[in-house]
């Protein structure tokens, strides 16, 4: 019998932030998201302690290109030889010519902060990419994954679903909870990350993940989670929040959007966990920084795309 292995990547040294997936059967692999360059040797050492050799991995999958989640992707096909990338189209694209990827992320972070969070990302050969077609299914060992476009937090977004273990790995799809905010419980809000965000899409996806039956979602961000349902009814609470606070944006003066922006992904957070009786401590907020400040920017760039040039 075959198994799911969580592997935490440790992402900018903290833990259980972001997670890669290992799946084994007959001492062959397939990883599902890599995370970033930094996360390769770790994941390469629970294949070892799984029993799986470099040359036994035979397919990589990345949900989409945010470097959380595919930065790593080249160094763990250098290391794999007979691996092969499976990635939607666009995903595919950026990382077999990731230049403008390194740009855009170095002018967000400058050149130290990537170097310390993302290290050296190189390209991927062509020729070890395959792009995954919405819909479309492979079969690996006894395993049949079908790949489910799934817009909303990037229009190069993909799920996987996973008919033999009846889950689905849903990259930035079905949001975010962080095991070490709850006390042992479990809540989750939606990831609007610039630069794709759409309310609509994003609540679309939530319904094909749900129609998928599955009834475990493998997040990225982090670990399994069940009840499916009842997670997805608080992440729509929680985009509707960020949709509504997108439509009073027009009303606030252009420098002041950032900071109007964060108050209220703090609030929607704080509903959340306040509909599941949970308590979020100041250190709590102080892991939370970075995804209210990326949310809100993602808010606010949602916004100021749809305005008319002037």
């Amino acid at each position: 019998m075959g198994k799911v292995i969580t592997i935490d990547t440790e992402y900018a040294n903290f833990p259980e932030v972001a997670s890669a997936y290992l799946l084994e059967e007959e001492g062959h692999g397939v990883v599902v998201e890599t995370n970033t360059t930094h996360a390769i040797p770790k994941i390469l050492k629970v294949m070892e302690s799984e029993g799986i050799k470099p040359g036994n991995l035979d397919y990589v999958i990345v949900t989409h290109v945010h470097l959380d989640h595919a930065g790593g992707a080249w160094a763990l096909l250098e290391a794999c030889p007979n691996a092969i990338l499976l990635a939607h189209p666009k995903t595919a694209k950026h990382l077999i010519d990731p230049s403008l990827l390194i740009k855009s992320a170095t002018s967000v972070y400058g050149k130290e902060n990537f170097d310390s969070l993302y290290g050296e990302i190189k390209p991927v050969p062509k020729d070890r990419v395959r792009v995954m077609e919405d819909g479309e299914l492979l079969v690996w060992k006894d395993h049949s994954f079908q790949f489910i476009y799934t817009k909303g937090h990037a229009n190069h977004h993909f799920c996987i679903y996973d008919k033999k273990s009846n889950g689905i790995y849903t990259g930035d799809s079905f949001g975010i909870s962080y095991p070490h905010l709850e006390n042992g419980k479990r809540f989750i809000f939606p990831t609007t990350t610039p630069t794709d965000f759409d309310f609509a899409e994003a609540i679309h996806s939530l319904n094909l993940i749900l129609d998928t039956g599955a009834e475990v979602a493998y997040l990225t961000h982090f670990g399994p989670i069940g009840d499916l349902k009842k997670n997805a009814e608080d992440l729509k609470i929680g985009l509707t929040l960020c949709s509504e606070a997108i439509q009073v944006l027009e009303t606030i003066p252009k420098e002041e959007r950032l900071f109007f922006m964060e108050s209220k992904v703090k609030a929607m957070i704080q509903t959340l966990a306040n509909n599941n009786s949970i308590t979020l401590t100041e250190s709590d907020w102080k892991l939370l920084h970075l995804d209210v400040n990326l949310n809100a920017q993602g808010l606010v760039y949602a916004f100021e795309k749809k305005q008319p040039k002037v």
